[in-house]
């Protein structure tokens, strides 16, 4: 299978630095336990933050009879290293409240020591530090080239945090923790390559070096420590270190080392004698060493271990996506002008494969010589009679890695026969662009080539779908083939339990049609998404149409005489509960704005406008299309509809009754209010329209009609003004 040159490059990198990358992140989630453990000692005083410098060397000298220097380190510890009343040496821990000694120095554990040396070189010295520093630059370009991918897979950065379809346990989790580990793991691998160039001695230099005038010092006027305004107005928290004076001559100073700068502080009269800035360079080693370690912070620490976790988990499940796409291969027993069928595939994950290699089988086992492989190497096929073109969609719209010169190779390889196509788009109404790749492969084959049926999209690759479809195609081949649902099926993920709020009796109703009203355990869904219910908990799914009303879930039904989906639904009770999934479909949401909208709806399409209308809070002008067959049909909906219009959410109610006398059809009520139409498309309105896919038909061509009387131009130049949903 074709691979991007950044899916590529992507598991190039991992491939190639996979050990290295292996045994850092398992070091490295170890050592990220190590700063914890120091920052659980009890040796940070509780009002650290309000101590200043004064009070601080005032102690140590009331405590001590020397002090020689004084450390704060990134946990706010006050290490002190001074000469006691019995003359002994002392270095640990003090209070800087009060000078007293409160512990000794933190020694690192042998272990800790063992592990930290491994993660830096390996036990291999400098050609161990040389490949933990390229180990880290290629973790940075794994996750750019990454970060890349997942960027082509939402089409855009601000939808770059956007719903990940869940399409299998690898995939998903990949993308959702690689999106949320992306900071701290570049922040791991940037500071990974600083701190190596900084051992190899690869940066530049830049020491402190103070300019005194030792002719000029002064011992007067002396001051206490206690009122040298330097010390006064310096909180320790702003301190690195301390270094005291070696005597009491005026050439010995107190050299104190701040965050952003170095100062060097008369010790009689506390004038500052030099003031130095920190080199940048200085501060981002510091930086880069607390950012890389996570010394000084417990919560940097865990991030630090979750993210190294994480990197573990890329390992496998990159590597685990990898086999399964090359164990997806494409393999024939026929030669490509040999085949009367020739299966052209376009996939960017490998998903879609399984389907198209479901129906070569059918295809070899009723005898039939078939030809499958992917888009990008499509030439001539001198026997082909039928294309038949199974797609997912990429990115916004877009080819799948394997099909994107697919267009161009249509454009240039000309086939000498007549041949007929038939075009099944694979992909997920969660995106905006379902199935647009497909839909545009099926404009382009209309030119060349006879369509067989109308190109046919499956969502979420619905095994019953595809077996739809199968039927559809069949019947034009009359094939002894069948598709083997075990093969392709996956145990749907059931996420949400919704609970029986109300339903009407379908036998009540003329069209056997009912309303069944749903409390889910979410919020997180619209009007015009969609429920998918499996009623034997097996790979057979059912969509339908969601309406949001007062934030409960309603669905309108037709009972159908053995129905899988109607018949599971009419059996519930109140208070019954059941497990199923929402699926979003953001291209059929009700517009946040728009001039006017127009809602066009047959039979049980009217659900979702049902509770657009109830979320037409802005009273947004909407008019409403239906078509029923009688009126008494229209009793299900009609206190509804009334209240929509008693609160301005919906201005006007056009009915249409097929099945009583003067029949009229929705078509004949936009016929007759064609310039309206017009006027509502031209003034950037919406037109939205629900229901079965006949009457979706009937409507477009009237629609195109429309405007290319009324606006002179056709319907495709209003596309994105124009939302489905039909069935």
């Amino acid at each position: 299978m074709t691979i991007s040159i950044w899916r590529y490059s992507h598991l190039t990198l991992a491939v190639s630095s996979f050990v290295f990358i292996l045994l850092a992140s398992v070091t490295g989630i170890i050592l990220a336990f190590q700063p914890i453990s120091e920052q659980l000692q009890p040796y940070k005083v509780s009002n650290f933050e309000s101590i200043t410098l004064a009070e601080t060397i005032s102690n140590l000298k009331a405590e001590y009879p020397e002090v020689l220097d004084v450390q704060v380190d990134a946990n706010h510890f006050v290490l002190a290293s001074v000469i006691t009343k019995d003359g002994e040496s002392l270095d640990g821990y003090i209070n800087p409240e009060t000078g007293l000694f409160i512990g000794d120095k933190i020694e690192v554990s042998k272990f800790f020591k063992w592990v930290t040396n491994f993660h830096r070189s390996l036990f291999l010295k400098s050609t161990g530090r040389f490949f933990v520093g390229l180990c880290s630059f290629l973790l940075f370009l794994i996750t750019i080239s990454g970060t890349v991918l997942i960027l082509k897979r939402q089409g855009s950065f601000k939808r770059f945090f956007s719903k990940i379809v869940n399409e299998n346990f690898n995939q998903y989790w990949h993308v959702v923790l690689g999106r949320l580990s992306l900071i701290p793991i570049l922040i791991l691998t940037v500071t990974g390559v600083y701190l190596s160039l900084e051992k190899f001695d690869l940066l530049p230099k830049n020491t402190i070096a103070h300019d005194i005038d030792f002719e000029n010092l002064s011992k007067t006027p002396k001051r206490n420590i206690l009122e040298i305004p330097v010390f006064k107005n310096t909180r320790l928290s702003q301190v690195k270190s301390i270094e005291f004076p070696f005597s009491e001559d005026v050439e010995d100073y107190f050299t104190i080392s701040l965050q952003d700068r170095e100062i060097v502080v008369n010790q009689f009269n506390g004038e500052i004698l030099s003031e130095i800035k920190t080199p940048l360079i200085t501060m981002f080693s510091g930086l880069s060493l607390n950012l890389h370690t996570g010394k000084g912070s417990v919560l940097w620490s865990l991030v630090l271990a979750i993210a190294t976790a994480n990197i573990l988990f890329f390992i496998y499940s990159g590597f685990a996506m990898t086999l399964k796409r090359r164990k997806a291969k494409l393999k024939n027993k026929y030669k490509k002008d040999a085949c009367t069928y020739v299966i052209l595939v376009g996939s960017e994950n490998g998903n879609t494969l399984p389907f198209a290699i479901q129906l070569q089988e059918q295809l070899l086992k009723a005898d039939q010589s078939v030809y499958i492989t992917e888009l990008n190497n499509y030439t001539t096929f001198s026997k082909a009679e039928h294309f038949i073109i199974m797609t997912s969609t990429y990115g916004e719209g877009e080819a799948p890695t394997n099909a994107n010169t697919f267009f161009e190779q249509l454009k240039t390889v000309k086939q000498t026969q007549e041949i007929s196509y038939s075009v099944v788009g694979f992909g997920s109404l969660a995106y905006l662009d379902f199935c647009k790749f497909a839909i545009d492969v099926d404009a382009q084959m209309q030119h060349q080539f006879t369509q067989e049926l109308s190109v046919f999209t499956i969502n979420d690759k619905s095994i019953t779908a595809f077996e739809e479809w199968v039927t559809l195609w069949n019947n034009n081949h009359k094939l002894p083939i069948s598709i083997s649902k075990e093969k392709l099926a996956v145990k749907p993920r059931l996420s949400n339990s919704f609970t029986v709020v109300n339903k009407t009796k379908a036998e009540d109703h003329p069209d056997n049609t009912f309303l069944i009203t749903l409390k889910p355990n979410t919020n997180t869904f619209t009007s015009g998404d969609l429920l998918a219910i499996y009623p034997k908990n097996d790979y057979r799914e059912r969509l339908y149409s969601i309406g949001k009303v007062n934030q409960k879930l309603q669905l309108s039904v037709k009972l159908h005489e053995n129905g899988l989906g109607s018949g599971f639904l009419n059996t519930l009770n109140k208070d019954d509960s059941f497990k199923a999934r929402i699926v979003k479909n953001t291209g059929f949401h009700f517009p946040k704005k728009a001039s006017k909208v127009i809602l066009i709806a047959n039979g049980t399409g009217i659900a979702p406008f049902l509770g657009m209308l109830d979320q037409n809070t802005k009273n947004i002008e909407t008019h409403l299309y239906y078509g029923l067959r009688q009126n008494t049909s229209f009793s299900l909906y009609s206190a509804a509809i009334k209240e929509a219009q008693t609160k301005n959410q919906l201005s006007t109610l056009h009915l249409a009754f097929s099945q009583e006398e003067p029949k009229i059809y929705v078509q004949s009520l936009l016929k007759r209010d064609a310039l309206q139409i017009a006027e509502t498309l031209k003034n950037r309105g919406v037109i939205m329209v629900c229901g079965s896919l006949a009457m979706q038909k009937e409507v477009v061509a009237i629609l195109n009609t429309i405007t290319t009387q009324h606006i002179n131009q056709p319907l495709s130049a209003f596309k994105t003004q124009i939302k489905t949903d039909c069935y």
